[in-house]
């Protein structure tokens, strides 16, 4: 035993040099919701389980959403956690809008050149545990939620840009059942400065505490 921890002590200490970390499983998880495959983000993911945990042992109702889907990763882990509740999965399956580029642009967030045109709702269905509780709304947010009434107890928001992150927090916040999450990614991503200003304006405009984590694209979380 002696000889492992050392060993891992060694390990941890040259990870250390290179801004890697070891971390320990979260032992207290409950064995239900030890379903998520290992992944790069493993703070993002627990952040998550623990989250859905909260939800499922308070019984708060309401469905879950995500708003920029991409490639379905992270859909795919809320899909699996939250198996009986209807996952709503809006995007544009095209990459970025222009005009959304064009905002970035004008307040100098980031230039909006990467693309995420390389998906389609296919592919993101192939990998859901569950696809018959997805509802795939492909299009320019809000437009594609005109007709959806729902209350929410999880959304994550994954857009990247200042103004679709938003009008995700106009539209979402006002539904989210109370003791619910939403999950903004890319925070404290400098490569998208937007992300943390559409959160702060929102925040600040109603008066909304948020809580940064540590994860890899540098999440915040809005709880109610």
């Amino acid at each position: 035993m002696r000889l492992l921890r050392f060993l891992l002590y060694k390990i941890s200490t040259m990870l250390f040099s290179q801004a890697l970390y070891l971390t320990k499983s979260l032992t207290y998880k409950k064995d239900a919701l030890k379903k998520l495959p290992l992944s790069a983000d493993y703070i993002r993911d627990s952040t998550l389980e623990l989250c859905a945990e909260q939800i499922l042992s308070k019984k708060i109702v309401g469905n879950v959403a995500e708003l920029g889907v991409y490639k379905g990763d992270f859909a795919k882990k809320i899909n699996l956690i939250f198996m009986d509740k209807k996952l709503y999965l809006f995007d544009t399956f095209e990459g970025f809008a222009t005009k959304d580029i064009n905002i970035e642009k004008e307040k100098m967030f980031s230039d909006g050149s990467q693309n995420f045109s390389d998906t389609s709702i296919e592919l993101v269905k192939n990998k859901m545990k569950y696809p018959e509780n997805c509802i795939f709304k492909k299009g320019y947010f809000p437009e594609t939620a005109s007709d959806i009434f729902d209350k929410y107890c999880f959304v994550s928001i994954d857009t990247d840009l200042y103004e679709p992150i938003y009008q995700g927090l106009e539209f979402f916040y006002p539904k989210l059942e109370c003791g619910g999450y939403i999950f903004i990614h890319d925070f404290n991503n400098s490569s998208y400065s937007g992300a943390k200003q559409a959160v702060i304006d929102f925040c600040t405009k109603y008066n909304i505490g948020y809580v940064p984590i540590s994860d890899v694209g540098g999440t915040a979380i809005i709880t109610k």
